[in-house]
């Protein structure tokens, strides 16, 4: 796993993380919607580089 591949997942992450947290305090749901789609980007941009399907 290279640098950019823990990188692309630790934000992934930190996003999920950022929308269980603004479901709790009652955000609006476009902005849950924009993150939601932000860190399933991320993580899946990061599992594929880590899986070698991006040279």
């Amino acid at each position: 796993m290279n640098g950019l591949s823990t990188i692309l997942i630790v934000v992934g992450l930190f996003l999920l993380g950022g929308v269980i947290s603004f479901v709790k305090q009652g955000m609006p749901k476009s902005l849950l919607v924009l993150l939601g789609i932000g860190a399933a980007m991320c993580l899946t941009a990061g599992v594929m580089r880590v899986q070698g399907l991006w040279s």
